[in-house]
């Protein structure tokens, strides 16, 4: 799996993102910082953030940070609602249009979407991946239905907010192709046991096929 940890402007922590090979995940509150050399790096949309903050989402600097780094990202995360069912589901729908210039949008899952109807969306949406955002528990409880998801429909499978060895694992059963969490952003000392959970083998997935859908 792919590791995108937060932002950092720690000279240390960044120095152990990059010879551990792992990437960023450049948030709008990045905005006017350059990436750092030598690392790749997805966006998200802030919408995790504004709700920890209680703020409304803030489309036009999500919309600024698209511009300014959109075209190199590994993906982009689509505008969401957090916690918001399938409201946030027709948020996102109605987003893409906007940015399917792109060249890999990922689609949040929220508390209350279901198979069927998400499975309806890829098939129009043919370039779409997923990304598990959610509560926690709603996304420990779903991970690996989505999962299946992913797999059948060939879609790239992101799982966020990992931060523990656990979770890693349950990521990686689950077929997920790449996570994000802030734990090494602010700690480069839990790194070397995160990444050798990354690096484990998993049981279940084949490390070739068709739930192999790497950058």
């Amino acid at each position: 799996m792919i590791a995108y940890p937060s932002n950092t402007g720690t000279l240390r922590n960044v120095d152990a993102i990059r010879k551990a090979g792992w990437r960023v995940l450049l948030t709008p509150k990045d905005l006017g910082r350059r990436p750092h050399s030598g690392i790749p790096f997805a966006l998200d949309n802030g919408a995790w953030t504004a709700f920890q903050q209680k703020r409304p989402f803030d489309d036009a600097r999500f919309l600024r940070l698209v511009e300014s780094h959109g075209a190199m990202a590994d993906f982009v995360i689509v505008p969401d609602i957090v916690a918001g069912g399938t409201k946030s589901l027709d948020f996102s729908l109605s987003w893409i249009p906007r940015l399917r210039h792109l060249r890999r949008l990922l689609l949040p899952l929220q508390d209350g979407m279901t198979v069927e109807r998400i499975s309806d969306v890829l098939r129009d949406h043919p370039r779409l991946g997923l990304f598990l955002g959610s509560s926690t528990e709603w996304k420990l409880k779903t991970m690996y239905s989505w999962g299946v998801v992913a797999c059948a429909s060939r879609r790239y499978y992101h799982v966020g907010r990992v931060n523990t060895m656990r979770r890693i694992r349950l990521a990686a059963e689950a077929g997920a192709d790449s996570f994000d969490g802030t734990s090494v952003s602010m700690y480069a000392i839990t790194l070397p046991l995160l990444d050798a959970a990354r690096r484990q083998p998993s049981l279940l997935v084949p490390s070739t096929g068709c739930c192999e859908r790497c950058l």
